[in-house]
């Protein structure tokens, strides 16, 4: 197996190595972070955490996935733990299915009105409302862009199971945000 020449300059103390690496993936590290924990200071925290214990623990990555994957999974796995200590984990996917009635075909909505912020504070909304295994997988999948395999991966679940989730997670944001979207589109432009 080729070791990654990323984690052998972060094996060594290379501090550009390590810049590059926090470049990269803090910010995502905090979407994910703070889409799980709804609170900006303690998504912050998870950042600096996940970094730290990544750092710490290099020794222990076997470089079988990306380094970002890893970090994804450390980060998920911190801010879980901070929902089980505050006693708000919310409800996992199990039972979590919506019974799909009035959909409105989205196909047709002019990508104008699915951006503007409005229908983003609407999605964000709606993202909020799915239980945090739900969350997690659609924001690692469909925000921060990774591959079903790399969500699964960075969650420690297996693949089948991350599209199960993003599946149940996307039905649910198109329950929630149908309405929404079939009010705008007989309006026939945004609001």
């Amino acid at each position: 197996m080729t070791i990654d020449p990323q984690l052998s300059a972060l094996r060594e103390g290379d501090d550009a190595a390590l810049g590059a690496l926090f470049e990269r993936y803090a910010d995502r590290i905090y979407r994910l972070a703070v889409g799980l924990l709804h609170e900006p200071a303690e998504a912050e925290d998870v950042v600096q955490e996940s970094f730290v214990k990544a750092l710490t623990n290099l020794d222990r990555f076997e470089g079988r996935s990306g380094i970002g994957t890893w970090l994804y999974r450390v980060a998920y796995n911190a801010a879980m733990d901070r929902l089980r200590r505050r006693g708000r984990e919310p409800a996992t996917e199990s039972g979590d299915m919506p019974s799909p009635h009035s959909m409105v075909d989205w196909s047709s909505t002019p990508e104008a009105l699915l951006l503007d912020n409005e229908a983003r504070a609407a999605l964000d909304a709606a993202t909020d409302t799915l239980s945090a295994s739900l969350r997690a997988v659609f924001i690692l999948r469909d925000v921060e862009g990774l591959s079903t395999s790399e969500a699964a991966e960075a969650l420690g679940i297996s693949e089948s199971a991350a599209k199960v989730r993003l599946h149940r997670a996307r039905l649910q944001l198109r329950e929630r945000l149908s309405e929404y979207f079939s009010e705008r589109l007989t309006e026939g432009e945004p609001r």
